[in-house]
């Protein structure tokens, strides 16, 4: 039996989803990947809207699914807030929230009174009275969290919650869950590719690839030492994974790159990371002996703000980046499919275990 909000060990072959996941409660998790990764899989075995082959499922020290066992998701105590709030359009935003508490046995009067206390929560008790078709798209997602609020579930559950939204209405919701959520000490699990979710909403970060969890950890863990390539592009940064060759430097097939100090035993396996922003692109090797020079064939060019990123594959078959202005890029005069050199400092360079 597991003390944990939520805890999963539980599989689907014909998926090729295997998860091992472990909510704290009061803790709210992020689960990130690809496409495809499994999180939403994750999700259904959570919600009860998926029963695993393999393994089971525990909900607040309750077995809600695994063999012998199954326990309906209308009685798990979840609440799941997806991409699309799916209000119920003959009730009006009132209606909506009390809806769930109401399901539970709560009296009309009473759930009214639960109804109106959540959609002051989420600032959105003056659209009481309004139908959905009367809402805009980020007023419905208000409404939606709210009602996910109302059963005061044990876990809630959150799948691209911000995603159909514009980018200010997006920016309000996250203030409002980040109230509702952490700053309230609830429990909840929230599917986003978004950083800015995960700067906002999460104590820690799950990372799911090809149906597995490869990484785990605090938020402030995951995106400065990311041990995966997804926590890697998600953070911003370059990321090699390969061996300790000593000295602070990280082997990862036939290019090396050196950091400023050791950090683990020689033939561990171990990380390097850096910023696209720390690289500098050179047609010739430059002067002075830098540590760090790695030879690579353009793959693209991109706009980044005020500056474009470079792509890079090496020899190797290492993908990299460097940021550079639009004036530098002009004067490499740079095209896909040429070989440059990318050069980075090894005072830029965190070298870590992997």
């Amino acid at each position: 039996m597991s003390a944990a909000a939520l805890s999963l060990d539980a599989a689907v072959p014909e998926r090729g989803v295997h998860v091992e996941l472990d909510v704290p409660a009061g803790r709210v998790v992020a689960l990130v990947g690809a496409n495809g990764a499994g999180k939403s899989t994750a999700l259904a075995l959570a919600s009860g809207t998926l029963r695993p082959a393999q393994g089971d499922v525990w909900v607040a020290g309750r077995q809600v699914a695994g063999p012998g066992a199954w326990v309906p998701p209308h009685r798990r105590q979840i609440s799941l807030c997806a991409q699309e709030p799916l209000l119920l359009p003959h009730l009006d935003a009132a209606g909506n929230v009390a809806f769930g508490p109401r399901a539970l046995g709560t009296g009309r009067a009473q759930a009214r009174q639960v109804a109106l206390a959540r959609l002051e929560e989420v600032g959105a008790a003056h659209l009481a009275g309004r139908r959905p078709r009367e809402l805009s798209g980020g007023q419905q997602q208000r409404v939606a969290i709210a009602r996910a609020l109302a059963p005061e579930p044990r876990l809630v559950l959150l799948d691209e919650p911000l995603a159909a939204l514009d980018v200010d209405a997006a920016a309000e919701l996250r203030q409002v869950l980040r109230r509702a959520l952490r700053q309230a000490g609830r429990t909840a699990v929230v599917v986003t590719h978004s950083l800015l979710d995960v700067l906002a909403l999460a104590d820690a970060v799950v990372v799911m690839e090809d149906g597995h969890v490869v990484e785990h950890g605090a938020t402030a863990q995951v995106l400065t030492r990311p041990r995966s390539g997804f926590a890697a592009r998600l953070a911003g940064v370059n990321l090699l994974l390969g061996e300790h060759a000593g000295h602070g430097a990280v082997r990862v097939g036939g290019d090396v790159v050196h950091g400023p100090g050791d950090d683990g035993p020689t033939g561990g396996a171990a990380a390097a990371a850096f910023s696209p922003r720390a690289v500098a692109v050179h047609r010739e090797a430059p002067g002075g002996s830098p540590r760090n020079v790695l030879a690579v064939r353009v793959t693209g060019l991109e706009q980044q703000g005020a500056l474009v990123r470079v792509r890079g594959e090496s020899a190797s078959g290492n993908r990299l980046a460097a940021d550079v202005t639009p004036a530098s890029l002009a004067s490499l005069g740079l095209t896909v499919g040429e070989e440059v050199l990318f050069v980075v400092k090894a005072a830029e360079v965190e070298v870590y275990p992997a």
